[in-house]
This record gives C-alpha cells, structure tokens and sequence, in this order.
C-alpha cells in the first residue's frame, strides 16, 4: 500500500458527508479488462489450449490466483499456478507498456474530485508491480492513498481492500464511496459497508439497496457520490 498524503493531513470536500472516494482500476478507471483476457487467451494457447468465451465472465474482475486457478482446472494445462501467474503478469505488462487508456469520463472525475480536495485512493487486485506501471501513465499524484491485491491477506471478494483503504485515509467506510465494475468488487466495496456505484464492464450487475448502476463514469460526478453517501435519491439504471 502506497499513500501520497498522511492522513492526519487529509481534509474532506466541504459540506459533506463524503468522506473519500475509492477507484477500481482494470475495466473501472482504465480500460485494460480486455488486456487481461488477451493475455490468458495468449498464455493458453501457447500452452495448446483455446480458452472459451463464456469463461470471461467468469474470470473477470478475480484476483490472479481465482482467474487462473479456474482456468488452469478448466483447460487441464500442464502448468502451476505459481508459473501461470507469471506468465500473465508478462503478458499484460508488455501491453500496458504500449498505452493505458482511460476509461471515457475518467480524466474529467479524477480532476473534479481533486477540485474538491476528497481523498481518492486506487483499489485493486492487481499486483503493485502492475499498478505502478498504470500509474506511470495515469498520474500517482492523482490518489491520496493505493492499495494493490497482493498487499492484502486477502483480495476482493472479501472486504479486506476497502478497509485497508478507508484505515488509510482515517475515513469510515460508510462514509465512502466505490465506483466498481465487476461483482467481485461491488461484493467487497459492500461487505466493507461502502456506497457503490457499479459500472459494468463485461457481465452485467444488478442494482441493490446502497448501490447504483449506471452505464459509464460520464454520469458520476461529486454532487452524484455526495447524495449516494447522504442517502438522498439517486437515479440508477
């Protein structure tokens, strides 16, 4: 875990309730979840396999060791987990290195959160090897605080990341808000007793009490995540 400010210094936006917000990354704040796919379609086919498209939904959003377990039990590769993991982890780095795009309303909700002065932190189950290179592009001075998946106990689905985030910044995880893209995320966001707002990337997820869905970051804006935390009416999908 890396943190940009300590958090006795961090100030929340004024008059509100919103005390941080937190970011996903791969298919939530940059558009790499089709990254990973390529990658593990890749891996396997040099080891003779030919992954199915029905697993992406599967695997999408898991830490390395779910995603690959489950494939490596599907295709029945000849190979470890510890070598897969690897492997993918290559992979997806020699495709980063050749860009890391946004996802569409990104640059204008990180600039208007750090207009507000609310904590911001990057949550993912990413490795911290492949979160700094994203960051290299997206800007570390962006985020009060990050958390990576293999600086935790245990990664999302459990709640584990968003409390280690919100402990970070001195906030209470009610008081904060997740923007996720997959289940697997949204499942932990929640269990740590954050608001979630969903995003969906490739499997689509369902509103819920204290969470809404909309269709891309273009429609989250700071009044959106002060009234989700607040409790007021939000408009979902």
């Amino acid at each position: 875990m890396t943190s940009t400010v300590p958090a006795s210094l961090i100030r929340t936006g004024e008059g509100s309730a919103l005390q941080a917000v937190f970011l996903d990354m791969d298919g939530t704040l940059v558009d790499t979840e089709g990254f990973w796919w390529d990658a593990e379609v890749q891996a396997f086919a040099a080891l003779g396999h030919r992954l199915d498209e029905s697993w992406r939904d599967i695997v999408v959003g898991g830490p390395m060791s779910r995603s690959a377990g489950y494939l490596i039990e599907a295709t029945g590769a000849d190979i470890t987990l510890a070598e897969l993991t690897v492997l993918l982890n290559e992979k997806f780095e020699q495709r980063i290195d050749r860009g890391v795009p946004l996802m569409p309303g990104a640059e204008r909700l990180l600039t208007e959160l750090a207009r507000h002065n609310i904590p911001t932190a990057l949550v993912s189950a990413s490795h911290r090897r492949i979160i700094d290179r994203v960051l290299a592009s997206v800007g570390r001075d962006r985020f009060t605080l990050t958390v990576a998946g293999d600086e935790v106990t245990r990664t999302k689905p459990h709640p584990e990341p968003y409390l280690t985030a919100a402990r970070g910044i001195g906030a209470d995880p009610v008081l904060c808000a997740v923007i996720e893209d997959t289940a697997t995320g949204v499942a932990s966001a929640e269990a740590a007793g954050c608001r979630v707002v969903a995003v969906p990337s490739v499997a689509p997820i369902a509103p819920a009490g204290g969470r809404v869905v909309v269709r891309s970051l273009e429609e989250v804006d700071v009044p959106f995540l002060r009234t989700l935390v607040t409790g007021l009416p939000a408009v979902s999908e």
